[in-house]
């Protein structure tokens, strides 16, 4: 391998410099760091949303569907396209590894054990078939705040889409919501491309 050693590289015209051409890898190698004195772009997440319930849930059990809003309180801003929703069911903006948090303030009543689930489909128009990416359960007589977070990988936006269901939802117990505060939300970050 041949090696070039300098302690500067210029472009020869205009101001942008270039290595390699587009859709070329280029490998730093391990324990090499990647210095940043000026404004650089294409790093970080691309994306990253958060919704919220804004109301108290004390339905059925099933499936959360209404009172969701984007979190529009001062001091959140939305990166990137950010996710959609209809009806319960949340929409990628582009594929890749999303990370998503579920946050839910429950209160569950005694001889209840309240829960929320995180379901996951890639085949929704054809199926769905909902696969169970995992649940945040509170014991009976409890009221607390609690987190899960799961990694999705999204091949296909019109595929892969996202819902919260309920379970073991009994007089008395409820997730508690707010249109001003986040008190039971999710957040959505992409991580990287699929």
């Amino acid at each position: 391998m041949s090696k070039i050693n300098t302690d500067a590289v210029e472009p020869s015209t205009g101001t942008s410099l270039v290595l390699g051409a587009s859709g070329d890898t280029v490998s730093i190698p391990a324990g090499a760091t990647i210095a940043n004195s000026g404004t650089a772009t294409g790093f970080g997440l691309a994306e990253a949303d958060q919704w919220r319930l804004t109301a108290n849930y004390t339905s059925t059990n099933g499936d959360i569907t209404a009172n969701l809003e984007r979190n529009d309180t001062t001091g959140f801003s939305l990166l990137g396209t950010g996710m959609t929703e209809s009806s319960g069911i949340f929409s990628f903006p582009s594929t890749g590894h999303w990370l998503v948090t579920s946050t839910m303030f429950i209160t569950s009543a005694s001889g209840d054990h309240l829960g929320v689930e995180a379901r996951f489909t890639v085949d929704y128009s054809t199926g769905p078939t909902w696969t169970l990416q995992g649940s945040q359960n509170v014991g009976t007589g409890i009221t607390l705040q609690t987190s899960a977070t799961y990694i999705v990988d999204v091949t296909d936006t019109a595929e892969c889409k996202i819902k919260f269901t309920t379970q073991s939802v009994n007089t008395g117990s409820g997730i508690l919501g707010s249109t001003t505060v986040n008190q039971s939300w999710w957040t959505f970050a992409k991580l990287g491309d699929t």
